[in-house]
């Protein structure tokens, strides 16, 4: 056990150790300082930024933690009225973050199954995914509409950005960080407005504020995977 633990600190750099360690100690003092009563909060967060951080790596394990992470985040939602993000996590983000998985297990790179191998999306699919996009936003709206959705045009925007999120994260495109991190931002301002009525949900701005800057950084070391895999290639 202990070899274990071991082995699993040294997989990561010690720049993704630090930030790893900083943004669960943002989000628990965030959570003790504000909230101190909705553990499943605070367990959202902390499995969030967990599976984040995998991702950076381009791990599978990360998709099996975003499956929990939606699970949790989805009764969040719910319990806030933001119906939106209640049916964009447990309609789509989960459901994908699963098809995202078998995609990652099925294209390791250079069989190493804890990388996944970076994929380069070409013009046509582009076209299509902007159009997917479109088409989701449009359904979304009058379904969130119908349900009263509190703050409908950010949640509908967020529906955009999750559905780009999770398409790009199955098609292996380091833009899937991208995606989630304008995603973040729209988190952050659907909350800063729940929080103007409890304080409590400063916590979970805390939280997002901490996936944004964990986000940015997997498309960093995306980049620099793809950079790197496309070397190897190149030199086989």
């Amino acid at each position: 056990m202990l070899s274990r633990l071991k082995s699993l600190v040294r997989y990561f750099t010690k720049g993704e150790r630090i930030l790893w360690s900083v943004s669960v100690s943002l989000i628990l003092g965030a959570f003790f300082l504000f909230d101190r009563e909705q553990y499943v909060t605070l367990a959202a967060s902390v499995i969030g930024v967990t599976s984040l951080i995998f991702n950076a790596k381009g791990n599978p394990f990360g998709q099996i933690l975003i499956i929990v992470f939606s699970l949790l985040y989805g009764y969040i939602s719910y319990t806030s009225s933001y119906y939106g993000e209640m049916i964009t996590y447990l309609g789509m983000t989960a459901p994908m973050a699963v098809v995202a998985l078998v995609s990652w297990l099925r294209n390791p790179f250079n069989g190493n199954k804890a990388e996944v191998e970076v994929n380069h999306l070409k013009g046509k699919e582009v076209v299509l995914m902007l159009l997917l996009t479109a088409a989701v936003t449009a359904i979304f709206y009058f379904i969130l509409a119908a349900f009263h959705t509190a703050n409908l045009i950010p949640s509908t925007v967020s529906v955009t950005t999750s559905f780009l999120a999770v398409y790009l994260t199955f098609r292996r495109s380091a833009f899937f960080a991208v995606a989630y991190a304008a995603n973040d931002i729209v988190l952050i301002v659907l909350w800063i407005l729940a929080a103007l009525s409890d304080i409590s949900y400063v916590s979970v701005v805390i939280c997002f504020v901490v996936f944004f800057v964990n986000d940015m950084y997997g498309f960093v070391n995306w980049s620099k995977m793809k950079k790197r895999q496309e070397a190897s290639a190149a030199g086989r």
